[in-house]
């Protein structure tokens, strides 16, 4: 039984984060371990609803309540069983998933003493606590898998839609090869992800279980120019690509586009994730002393400023098309328990920087030798019209704010052009994505999951998308028994929209 007055007796609470002035010296995470007593009396706060509307809003399907429970109580062995049984990696969903199972707890109900409610659990803290303890008590180890079935699979991509489906794939017996064109494994979570969000040492104690089971990783391999599809088809039984949705929305038509210091956010994210790693950065983009102005509202825009702070930068500005939104739920715009339309504040917004609202950039301004010296932009009204987004200029709402380095963080237009792609005989659809058939496939032999078949989403959608890819393409190879398929292309949780 869970206590049926924890909610009552606790507050939501979080783990103090470092303090700024220190965190921003270096690039470690910015959270602290928390202790035992403040995770148990959080995971308390769990009431074991009898509609655990956390566990429907997770694509993964989370057992929420059950190793909720079980952190209350101490039995952190059995919580990382339950956790590991829907999710290979939580030490990644723990740090970067927004949560939507917290939306949608049922402790986020409007009540008359409390609007808001009394605020959910903090079920993404609870998850992170429980695989950090499961690592320091030794209980994540390479586990036993199937005799091998003489079947063999190429993974292409090693972002974590790729490596859980490695993992459920190996563990059945099946011969796993994952190709990644990088230096190192690890897709997005290696070179998008700044470490002040996940420090990279997480990764690569995952990857040892990985290999210890057996996956075999080929890294700097560009599969379609080095490894054709043609030769994959020849020495592999079946595909899965993984390839994410990495081509980034630009802005052609804005003049002054092509002008020095303009860049993509992810350009400017992994050449910040090279030089901390000790690698070389193909194309060093440094906000030291510099002027930045970030376009864009999102996670990535939030990365991209804090790499900025840790930089140096000398001032920061974050442009977001839209209005600001209202600090809480507007119950008549979205009812619990759907995502809602709030302000989401991250770390890096209290470290430094502006962030401007409802604001549209008109043109990237010239110094005259070809660089970008300012950033015009006026105040905007955005309203939708059959479909289409129709923006507003307020006149006389022109100015300038000073830049000599821009970073584009609008969106993602899906996965990139590349030969593959045509080797293999499937295309882009309209949104960019590549459309697969119930069983996953998109050509016979040929499967694809995560943001390269949904567009860019959420790491819990990865690698839910990858287990359930797995349990497809064991079918498709005749293998003995079932894997656990947690969603099919077509559903999706409850109020998160695809």
């Amino acid at each position: 039984m869970p206590d049926p007055n924890g909610f009552l007796r606790h507050d939501r609470r979080l783990p103090a984060r470092r303090p700024v002035p220190v965190r921003i010296r270096d690039w470690r995470e910015v959270y602290p371990p928390a202790d035992d007593a403040l995770i148990q009396e959080q995971a308390t706060r769990c009431m074991d609803c009898g509609i655990p509307f956390c566990h429907h809003a997770c694509p993964l399907g989370n057992r929420i309540p059950d190793w909720n429970d079980l952190v209350r109580t101490g039995r952190w062995g059995a919580a990382i069983e339950s956790l590991h049984a829907t999710n290979n990696f939580p030490e990644f969903t723990g740090r970067l998933c927004p949560a939507p199972c917290e939306a949608a707890c049922v402790l986020n109900v409007p009540m008359a003493a409390s609007p808001d409610g009394p605020g959910a659990v903090t079920i993404k803290q609870v998850e992170v606590e429980i695989i950090n303890r499961a690592f320091d008590l030794d209980l994540v180890t390479p586990r036993a898998v199937a005799p091998p079935t003489g079947r063999r699979v190429a993974v292409v991509g090693s972002g974590p839609a790729g490596l859980a489906a490695a993992q459920q794939l190996v563990r059945t017996g099946h011969a796993v090869t994952v190709f990644e064109r990088d230096d190192a494994i690890g897709g997005l979570l290696r070179y998008g992800i700044p470490d002040f969000k996940l420090e990279k040492r997480h990764i690569d104690r995952r990857l040892a279980q990985l290999a210890a089971e057996g996956v075999e990783f080929r890294t700097g391999v560009d599969v379609g120019t080095e490894v054709t599809g043609a030769t994959l088809r020849a020495e592999y039984d079946a595909v899965l690509l993984a390839c994410g949705a990495l081509a980034g929305r630009d802005t052609p038509a804005t003049p002054g586009r092509g002008l020095r210091g303009v860049h993509q956010a992810m350009a400017h994210l992994v050449a910040a994730n090279r030089v901390v790693s000790g690698r070389e950065a193909e194309t060093p983009i440094d906000a030291n002393g510099r002027h930045v102005v970030i376009i864009g509202g999102g996670d990535t825009a939030a990365d991209c400023l804090g790499v900025a702070h840790r930089q140096g930068a000398a001032g920061v500005h974050q442009l977001d098309l839209y209005p600001e939104p209202p600090a809480a739920r507007d119950a008549d715009r979205d009812p619990w328990p759907t995502w809602p339309w709030v302000l989401r504040s991250y770390p890096a917004h209290e470290e430094g920087g502006d962030r401007v609202f409802a604001v549209a950039v008109r043109e990237f301004v010239d110094d005259g030798t070809g660089a970008v010296r300012a950033v015009r932009i006026a105040e905007v009204t955005v309203e939708k019209r059959d479909g289409q987004r129709i923006l507003t200029v307020l006149p006389g709402s022109e100015r300038e704010l000073p830049a000599d380095l821009v970073l584009l963080a609008i969106g993602f237009e899906g996965t990139e052009e590349q030969p593959l792609l045509d080797q293999l005989g499937v295309a882009r659809n309209a949104r960019g994505a590549l459309d697969t058939d119930a069983g996953w496939q998109a050509a016979p032999g040929v499967f694809v999951a995560g943001d390269m078949h949904r567009g860019a989403s959420l790491i819990v959608w990865a690698i839910a998308e990858g287990r359930a890819a797995a349990a497809a393409v064991h079918a498709y190879l005749g293998g003995a028994g079932t894997l656990p398929v947690p969603v099919t292309p077509a559903e999706r949780p409850l109020g998160v929209a695809r």
